[in-house]
């Protein structure tokens, strides 16, 4: 009996000096397969090359394509338009695109591509923040061709929760810009 009771002082003694930490949150591991890339030709006006874990598609005619992400529950939409004396029309509604998700954006940051060499030129808006789509772009030679995407995500946009999608898909992205090719 009396050995319990040292036993229990003793617990009780050495257990209230040590100092508690408190375990921290777990975090969701997210592991994305390594991008193989694909070229994709069977578009009249274009050919640029995509992640072969994606599937491309047409969405409703022959100028709308898509990219679904079927696992990530994403898809990059892209709108092909000919330039026929309405590049200004078409430059300015490329730029208000990204900002009509200004009221639930943090920033909207803009990366410029110029390629003289395929004379593919365009920006790339990054929406940060909980928006409905992270990601708009455009893209033209300035006298045929003008191109025009999105990136949509299936699910709620908790910007922090989808951010390593984002990030995947916006690499791809960027690959996808700095592959096109006019025909």
């Amino acid at each position: 009996m009396i050995n319990r009771i040292i036993l229990v002082s003793l617990n009780i003694f050495l257990s209230c000096n040590s100092d508690l930490i408190p375990k921290p949150w777990g975090y969701l591991r997210l592991d994305y397969p390594e991008p193989k890339y694909q070229s994709f030709h069977e578009i009249p006006n274009f050919s640029f090359e995509y992640n072969g874990y994606a599937q491309v598609s047409k969405a409703t005619n022959q100028s709308n394509y898509k990219v679904v992400y079927k696992d990530m529950k994403a898809t990059i939409y892209i709108n092909y338009n000919s330039v026929k004396k309405n590049l200004d029309s078409l430059l300015n509604d490329a730029y208000k695109l990204p900002y009509k998700h200004i009221s639930k954006a943090e920033s909207i940051p803009e990366k410029v591509f110029i390629n003289p060499v395929n004379k593919v030129y365009g920006t790339l808006f990054s929406v940060v923040g909980n928006a409905a789509s992270q990601h708009q772009f455009f893209l033209t030679d300035s006298t045929n061709h003008f191109l025009i995407g999105s990136v949509y995500f299936y699910a709620k946009p908790n910007y922090d929760s989808i951010l390593p999608a984002v990030k995947y898909i916006e690499n791809d992205l960027i690959h996808m810009i700095e592959s096109l090719n006019w025909k």
